[in-house]
Parts: C-alpha cells; sequence; structure tokens
C-alpha cells in the first residue's frame, strides 16, 4: 500500500482533495452554521486562487516536498536516517512535526510584517466556508513549500508520511474553514483531538486577541500547549464579525484584488483590527 501511494501520488492527492472538497461543500449547503448567500464571487475567486496557486508551485517547485524525502531516502540523509529510526517511529514522529511545524508557521506569519502582508489575502475573506480553506495567495503556498522541504530534509521524514500530511492538511483545512453546523457535543467531543470548524472559525474573527488565537490546522493540541486557544467567540458564532477591518467586502471578492494586495496598502507589522479585551 505504501508503494503503491508514492507511485501514485499525484492521482492520489488530486482525487482526496477534490472529494474532501465537494463533500463539505455539500455538507455546509445541507447544514449551515452561518447564513451562506449571494457567495458565488467570492467562492469562484477562493477557488481561482487555489488553481494558481497550484499552478505556480508545479511550475517554480516541481521537486516539492516529496521529492525532498525520496532524496533523503536514496542517501540517507536527515535525523531518521542517521538515527536509523524504525519506519513505524519516525512515520507517526513525522506527521507530529510537520503539523507543528504548520502551527509555527502560522503563528509567525501573524507575527511577521512580512509574512502578514501575503497571509492577509487570507484573512481578508469576509466569510468562512470550505473555499476559504484553498483562499491563499500563491506566494504564500510557495513560503509554506519551501518550509515544508526544509523541515523534511531535516527529519529524514518518509515519503509517505509527506504524502499523508499533505492530504490530511489540505482535507483539515477545507473541513475547519467549512460553513459546516455540527452539534454542540460533536464538537466538543471532536476538538478535543482536532480543530473544528467552530474553533478556527474564532481564528477569522475581526478582534485582535480572537484572531491572534487557534492557530492550528489539523491537531487542537498545539493550541491547548502552547497557550493559543480559544473556545469561543465573544459575540457568538452567528453574530461575529469576520474578515479584516481595513478591507471590507466586497473587494476582497475580487481575483485580482486579492493576488495585488500583499504589493499595496497597509503595511503594518501586525494585522490591523479591532483591539478586544479578554484572554485566550
Amino acid at each position: 500500500m505504501p508503494d503503491f501511494i508514492a507511485q501514485h501520488e499525484p492521482a492520489f492527492r488530486l482525487a482526496a482533495f477534490a472529494g474532501v472538497l465537494a463533500l463539505m461543500v455539500a455538507l455546509e449547503t445541507l447544514f449551515p452554521r452561518r447564513e451562506a448567500k449571494g457567495q458565488a464571487h467570492r467562492r469562484a475567486t477562493n477557488l481561482a486562487l487555489g488553481l494558481i496557486g497550484a499552478g505556480v508551485m508545479r511550475l517554480a517547485v516541481p521537486l516539492l516536498a516529496t521529492g525532498v524525502a525520496l532524496a533523503a531516502e536514496r542517501h540517507g540523509f536527515g535525523l531518521f536516517h542517521w538515527l536509523g529510526a524504525p519506519y513505524a517511529l519516525a512515520f507517526l514522529l513525522s506527521l507530529l512535526a510537520l503539523d507543528l511545524l504548520v502551527y509555527g508557521q502560522h503563528v509567525l506569519f501573524h507575527k511577521s510584517g512580512l509574512f502578514w502582508r501575503i497571509h492577509r489575502v487570507h484573512h481578508a475573506d469576509a466569510h468562512v466556508d470550505a473555499t476559504t480553506g484553498i483562499r491563499f495567495h500563491p506566494l504564500e503556498i510557495l513560503v509554506s513549500m519551501g518550509i515544508k522541504m526544509a523541515a523534511v530534509a531535516a527529519l529524514g521524514a518518509p515519503v509517505v508520511a509527506v504524502i499523508l500530511f499533505e492530504v490530511l492538511l489540505n482535507a483539515a483545512a477545507i473541513f475547519n474553514h467549512s460553513n459546516l453546523r455540527l452539534g454542540e457535543r460533536t464538537d466538543r467531543l471532536l476538538r478535543r483531538f482536532i480543530v473544528t470548524p467552530d474553533m478556527h472559525r474564532v481564528h477569522h474573527s475581526v478582534y485582535s486577541d480572537e484572531h491572534h488565537s487557534n492557530f492550528g490546522f489539523s491537531l487542537s493540541l498545539w493550541d491547548r500547549l502552547f497557550r493559543t486557544y480559544r473556545a469561543a467567540p465573544r459575540d457568538g458564532h452567528i453574530a461575529m464579525r469576520i474578515g479584516l477591518v481595513d478591507y471590507a467586502a466586497p473587494a476582497p471578492n475580487g481575483l485580482f484584488w486579492s493576488l495585488v494586495n500583499p504589493f499595496i496598502g497597509h503595511s503594518a507589522k501586525t494585522p490591523t483590527s479591532i483591539k478586544g479585551a479578554g484572554s485566550m
């Protein structure tokens, strides 16, 4: 099975991505958490950004993280290869380490003025649904891949672990950005382990203390461990305001606006938003 996945990586990843996106769009349409009318334009822009980002990455970084993992396996470099770690242990630790890396990268993108300029395109979306999970500027996708490639090389992560991580990360991003209404008990149970839509939606609040929380994409562990967890928005999920006050809709709904925004406008080191009282 691992060899099959590695040999058919592009088809495997595409099928998983398309399947999860279609499923979550269907579910959030049937069971919406918040009202979602008149969203066709912004959804089209989000999908276009995802396609452009994927195309740019394939052209600019054809090796990708999987290629680095293959090179590490062939030439025996990276921590797990040097230590002679058992495959199962290297596999599990690679998944955990890469998920922690994504958490740390997300925090960095909020703290660094340079990285925030590209990440704010994601946060400018004034509504959060499954398509927001692929709404990232192409430059952010390239930077993120570069960081992951360096981490995979340093770890000597197994090839299948890297492929599975990428699939799980994409699926988790689509799921936790979805406008899906989960029952309170279901949400409470799931967020003990993974990031749920209600948990991540807090991160898209206009309030600064709220969008500086809940940075995790897959496991909820990291936000709890590093004290960046916030259970719910102060205004409730239905009444809460989403997006950035500097960039009100409908401007962020446009594709051209989304592509050029990092090069124009505000240069604040941290996200400009409504200051909120309270702690995480």
